[in-house]
């Protein structure tokens, strides 16, 4: 693009963010994204919450001729933005569980006669074959996928439903494909090009610093002492705040500790019904003050900008787990306050949870002998009924499937790719992938160690691992990359979490944290890195 059509772009993209969606203009890295998707290049936007991702789609939607199709994971995001849309004069509507059959073919008719300019759906919606012909008689120009981290197989967020949309993009024609999300540092960001098919894609990844946001760290306790603390720590700081446990029970005895010490607060987890979450989330979305305690189930998409403190109860699973979850403080650009209370202790749980992901052998195996015992293909559908499995299980099991290449999916069936029905060599296969996973998800924990134990700048820690995936490095450079397993004649086998004035620390599995002096170790022969 030659300099003055780039001029013309941003001028026509700010003209339509001001007429349409009653913008001054758009950001730098708004108009960068925009201007990649509106040439015809697939286009991932890594941007921090507040930054104004959904403009970024809809002055596309506005710009490229044709309707927009956009995948939101939750029902109130999509409420939201449906809403806003609306108020700003745009023809829009959402897909989910809870329109009838009559309204949801209402709204199908309309996005194919062109009535719709943006529809908003769950990606479960795509499994259901009348939504998709739907979808396929409309043939939409722009595919936004939002929340796109949600593909990863062993992200923070990871949902299954998520791991058909590249194919289903195929079956509409393979219209422009816009992935958004607020953090994915390098090794997410290529799972979500590689999953969602994305070619030749543009990558805009910009304003990982959030200086409003004051970054600390507390040693705690054992759990009596780290909950009074917390408790002390929420009655000081302004509300609203949310809290993040890492368990549901924890969740339920935090809110219980500060309603009791005069606090407004109110528990939030997935093992609540339905009805029970929506009203919560409602409360807290619409300006009423209080504290949210909750666990991971809830933050994703949230639009509330004067959030005023996060508390973490435990550490996150991952930097980018953690980096998403106080992203949802000072969105007002207001100061916020981020603490996370400590103790090495509470890395075990995680450790846990991290390898426990994924589906039982059981599930996998059931489904992958019902696809060699069919001899053609099945739908998600069929698979449920056949093995008995619920249908997130099934999902999951077909995604791992996929991914270790003994299951394909074909005009929106299943089939055997030679392996599914072979119990050892599908195991085998599995179990090696999975160790893999094991081994990035035990490094993710380790680099969330390093974040918390680190002496040095936590700010610079995040943005360092945000743009290149690895801890911030110091003025000389560690001769191996924090995060990166490593061999001691004396200690064994350890993570590399720190690294200054020549002095390596890692953490052995069996000797705990030791510091060498780098370039004497190695030169020795008493250090190297493991392949």
């Amino acid at each position: 693009m030659s300099p003055r059509d780039a001029t013309a772009s941003a001028e026509t993209a700010d003209r339509v963010a001001r007429r349409e969606l009653g913008l001054k203009r758009l950001h730098p890295h708004q108009r960068e994204a925009v201007d990649a998707i509106t040439a015809g290049r697939d286009t991932l936007a890594v941007l921090p919450t507040g930054s104004g991702k959904s403009a970024i789609y809809q002055v596309a939607g506005f710009l490229i001729p044709g309707p927009t199709v956009v995948v939101s994971p939750l029902l109130a995001l999509q409420r939201d933005q449906v809403d806003d849309l609306a108020e700003r004069g745009a023809t829009a509507a959402a897909l989910n569980s809870r329109i009838g059959a009559r309204r949801r073919r209402e709204i199908l008719d309309a996005f194919a006669d062109d009535e719709l300019e943006f529809l908003l759906l769950a990606p479960e919606q795509l499994d259901n074959p009348e939504v998709a012909a739907g979808l396929r008689r409309a043939r939409p120009s722009l595919f936004v996928v939002d929340e796109a981290h949600c593909v990863t197989e062993w992200g923070h967020d990871f949902r299954p439903a998520y791991l058909g949309l590249g194919r289903m993009r195929e079956e509409l024609g393979r219209p422009r494909l816009l992935a958004l999300t607020a953090t994915a540092s390098p090794p997410v960001r290529d799972e979500i090009l590689e999953r969602l098919a994305m070619r030749d894609a543009a990558v805009v990844s910009r304003g990982f610093d959030r200086p409003n946001l004051e970054l600390r760290v507390e040693s705690a306790g054992e759990a009596r002492a780290k909950l009074d603390r917390l408790v002390e720590l929420v009655r000081e700081l302004p509300d609203p705040g949310i809290v993040y446990a890492p368990t549901r029970r924890r969740a339920e005895d935090v809110a219980d500790a500060l309603v009791s010490a005069g606090v407004k607060a109110e528990a939030y987890h997935g093992g609540m019904p339905a009805a029970r979450r929506t009203g919560i989330e409602e409360r807290f979305l619409d300006g009423i003050d209080g504290v949210m305690v909750a666990t991971t189930a809830f933050g994703m998409g949230v639009d509330k900008p004067d959030v005023r403190f996060v508390i973490h109860d435990a550490p996150s699973q991952s930097v980018d787990a953690y980096y998403q979850e106080i992203g949802r403080a000072g969105r007002d650009d207001a100061p916020a306050t981020i603490i996370l209370l400590y103790r090495p202790e509470d890395l075990s749980l995680r450790s846990f949870f991290a390898s426990q992901r994924g589906v039982g052998r059981a599930a996998l195996l059931a489904v992958g002998e019902a696809l060699s015992a069919a001899g053609e293909g099945l739908t998600v559908r069929s698979l449920v009924e056949r093995t008995g499995l619920r249908q997130r299980q099934v999902s999951g099991a077909l995604g791992e499937l996929e991914g270790a290449g003994v299951a394909v999916h074909r005009r929106r069936r299943w089939h055997d790719n030679d392996g599914a029905g072979d119990a050892a060599a599908l195991l085998e296969s599995l179990e090696r992938r999975r160790e893999r996973r094991t081994e990035v998800e035990r490094r993710r924990v380790e680099m969330m160690r390093g974040y918390a134990e680190t002496p040095r700048c936590r700010r610079q820690y995040l943005l360092n691992y945000c743009r290149t995936g690895r801890a911030a490095a110091t003025e000389d450079a560690p001769p191996i990359a924090i995060g990166a397993r490593v061999r001691h004649e004396a200690f064994g086998i350890g993570t590399v979490t720190g690294y200054e004035d020549g002095r390596l620390t890692a953490v052995y599995e069996e000797g705990g944290y030791r510091t060498v002096m780098a370039e004497e170790a190695m030169a020795r022969g008493l250090l190297r890195e493991e392949s």
